[in-house]
């Protein structure tokens, strides 16, 4: 048999098989036991780590990212300032304006979904006095940010820390060089008054809420989930434009506190808490919480209409007006029937 006879006779027996074999079908549909019978929702020991601490676990590594972002680019934009440092400076103020934006974007994409994407204590004290948060959940989210805030400055210290050492000296670390890298100071010049200075960070707070409250509220202009970082980027960026010069805008304690207390490990010493009376305490941290609740009560005293807000609360005269409509829609009961 020839090469051209064995190949015909090949490929005939090809094409019949192709044409001639059915598929094979299933006897029956599987059933639920049989679809989920190798599925486990904790497949190892660590699986139940992460499912009972998931919220805290977003909250740290969404508020890391913020400071990331943050602290990063004030130390590029600072420090390439310098000729020691860099050749020609690595930024303008409105790069340090985006990039704490992007920031606040990133970390939400990170934690939204999970935990809400709260990455400031602030919201989360706000949220709670005014939406319902469940406060057992307030110090949990409260030390996740503080802790992932503290993470994010280390990082951020590391990456920069032989340029600081070219910028103020080998093994120098002032509060008036570079301690402002990591946490905010008020300006001299124009923040010589305290109060002055307590009102911007309790501004630009009331402004945030303001703002959050308005992108989430789903009877509003709210964007869809996956664009809500979006605008929370748009909304920080605005407010470090317009209010960002005298205080630095710290709008979140985790955010000030975290890398001030890294700072002061790190060799600035106590000077970043004794810094103007212990500005720390009254100005980044009790101002934003002040403005949050505000702003938090504005909003939602004005312009919400969800129950979920405590202003929306129905009253006794709307309690009874419930009561009565539900007794009113109550079937009665239906007569006896005998049977004959």
């Amino acid at each position: 048999m020839s090469n051209d006879q064995i190949n015909e006779k090949g490929s005939h027996e090809f094409r019949e098989g192709t044409i001639n074999d059915k598929p094979p079908t299933l006897t029956h549909s599987p059933t639920m036991e049989e679809m989920t019978e190798h599925y486990t929702k904790f497949p190892n020991a660590w699986s139940h780590v992460r499912y009972r601490f998931r919220e805290f676990f977003a909250e740290f590594f969404g508020t890391m990212f913020v400071i990331l972002f943050g602290d990063g680019v004030v130390c590029q934009v600072v420090l390439s300032g310098s000729t020691k440092v860099a050749p020609a400076p690595k930024g303008e103020y409105i790069s340090i304006s985006f990039a704490w934006g992007i920031g606040v974007a990133i970390g939400v994409w990170i934690s939204g979904g999970i935990s809400g994407g709260h990455l400031n204590p602030a919201v989360t004290l706000a949220l709670a006095t005014t939406r319902r948060f469940p406060w057992k959940k307030v110090p949990v989210y409260m030390l996740a940010q503080l802790l992932g805030a503290l993470l994010g400055a280390a990082i951020v210290y590391a990456n920069y820390f032989h340029a600081i050492d070219a910028f103020e000296g080998k093994g120098v670390r002032t509060v008036a060089g570079t301690a402002g890298l990591f946490s905010t100071y008020a300006e001299e010049l124009t923040m010589s008054a305290s109060a002055a200075a307590w009102f911007d960070e309790f501004l630009g707070t009331a402004i945030l809420l303001i703002g959050v409250l308005a992108i989430t509220d789903q009877k509003n202009l709210a964007p869809i989930p996956g664009l809500l970082p979006v605008a929370l980027f748009l909304l920080i960026t605005g407010i470090g434009m317009a209010f960002g010069m005298q205080t630095g805008y710290a709008i979140n304690p985790a955010r000030d506190l975290g890398p001030r207390i890294l700072s002061a490990m790190a060799g600035y010493g106590k000077g970043v808490f004794t810094f103007r009376n212990e500005y720390w305490i009254w100005c980044p941290v009790i101002a934003p919480f002040c403005g949050a609740i505000v702003g938090a009560f504005v909003y939602d005293i004005f312009l919400f209409v969800g129950g979920d807000s405590v202003v929306n609360s129905p009253n006794a005269v709307a309690r009874a007006h419930h009561q009565r409509a539900a007794n009113a829609a109550r079937p009665g009961f239906p007569n006896a029937i005998e049977d004959v």
